[in-house]
């Protein structure tokens, strides 16, 4: 069991389940909402109990994006699929997880270089987005 929430925990959540490794993704959309880079881990949406009053904003035709409307805190990014994205900053405690790539680098800012060993993609790269508990 893993818990999260926003900043003045008005939501808060439960994940009874796996979670994919962290990626980064660095596409403008994900730069513009979090202010750098967003690094996300994902769950199962069956295993995601949450509390309180997500805020949805529908950032494109093809996904929407959840915040806290008190404090602001973004917490997930909901697409196609049965994954719900989940911000890894908003994760309580050690949880185990690490860092498995980076996504969208052709988008990423000029302020900063990526020089981890880590995969790069230039755009998606569902190898890394669609696997939970390390399993595709």
């Amino acid at each position: 069991m893993t818990t999260g929430g926003c900043l003045c925990r008005a939501v808060t959540y439960v994940v009874n389940g796996p979670l994919r490794p962290v990626v980064a993704c660095h596409c403008t959309q994900c730069r513009k909402n979090s202010g750098h880079h967003v690094a996300a881990t994902s769950c199962h949406r069956d295993d995601i109990e949450v509390t309180g009053k997500v805020t949805w904003y529908q950032s494109s035709g093809t996904a929407r994006r959840g915040f806290c409307g008190i404090c602001g805190s973004n917490l997930f990014w909901d697409g196609a699929g049965v994954n719900l994205s989940i911000f890894a900053g908003t994760l309580d405690g050690p949880t185990g997880i690490r860092l498995a790539g980076h996504i969208f680098c052709a988008d990423k800012g000029d302020y900063y270089e990526l020089e981890d060993d880590l995969p790069k993609a230039d755009a998606d790269d569902p190898a890394l987005t669609t696997m939970v508990g390390g399993q595709a």
